[in-house]
């Protein structure tokens, strides 16, 4: 029998500013086709952000970040491309719902905006809560833990905590362990060898390892964050290894072909 893979998420910056991609897809018909090629590609889910969340961005204003999104999410739905919305904000959430998203990915799990996780709820889509320890002070802020894996465990759970308050279906809920936001690398490779503890909490897990600075370190110094769709696919199959739901990514090709790799692997292995 053929093991299911992990869904693939091909990331779409609609920004000025991302840290590998920003500026490239600003015109709207670019955007847009470069979400239905993502999708031809193997994405089954195109992520549109459209404000950055590397370490030391600049908040975008909430009118800014819509005029950024909206119009591609309605293109790429139009397309019969299912997409996501990558976002802060509750309002652009809820916008982005009606504008035909699935899925609200939220890197702050709820701490940035207030009013996020009753959108959630009222709306009913599935809804990504990465850990992030601060939505005021970046990516790369509050890095220290005592017991790292027992930490994160526990952070997540408060936040799936305020989802049921909400009203929320924890049905609906996929956990992020934020790769990367205030974690070193080490921390990093300690989360994705530590993954069933994350797993035991109920939810179905995605992993957002993507062109990552920790990655980088694997290369040689003047390697470009390109270069690092190579161990971000690596990444994907040993995440898929480990049972994860879904992937995150900005290159979707490799990915697709590691778990093609993944896939016959645990096919021969059963049979």
């Amino acid at each position: 029998m053929t093991p299911t893979r992990p869904k693939v998420f091909g990331i779409l910056n609609v920004t000025p500013d991302s840290f590998s991609d920003g500026g490239q897809y600003s015109d709207l018909a670019e955007a847009i086709g470069h979400g239905i090629e993502l999708h031809e590609r193997g994405a089954d889910v195109v992520d549109v952000g459209g404000e950055s969340t590397r370490p030391g961005a600049s908040r975008v204003e909430l009118e800014h970040e819509q005029e950024r999104v909206l119009p591609v999410i309605r293109g790429l739905v139009a397309a019969g491309v299912p997409v996501s919305v990558d976002t802060l904000n509750a309002d652009t959430a809820l916008a982005a719902a009606a504008a035909g998203a699935s899925i609200i990915n939220d890197v702050s799990g709820g701490l940035a905006d207030p009013f996020m996780h009753r959108v959630v709820a009222e709306t009913g889509l599935q809804y990504i809560a990465m850990h992030w320890r601060s939505p005021d002070a970046g990516a790369g802020a509050i890095d220290e833990y005592d017991d790292l894996v027992s930490e994160v465990r526990a952070e997540l759970g408060l936040r799936l905590e305020s989802l049921t308050a909400a009203g929320a279906d924890l049905a609906n809920v996929i956990i992020d362990p934020g790769l990367g936001f205030a974690k070193t690398a080490e921390h990093n490779w300690r989360l994705l060898a530590a993954l069933p503890a994350l797993e035991s909490l109920g939810c179905k897990v995605l992993i957002g390892a993507s062109r990552k600075r920790f990655l980088g370190s694997l290369l040689a110094d003047d390697a470009t964050p390109a270069a690092r769709d190579l161990p971000t696919a690596v990444v994907s199959a040993l995440a898929a290894d480990a049972g994860v739901w879904g992937v995150r990514v900005h290159d979707v090709a490799s990915t697709v072909a590691a778990f093609g790799v993944w896939s016959a692997w645990q096919t021969g292995r059963d049979s």
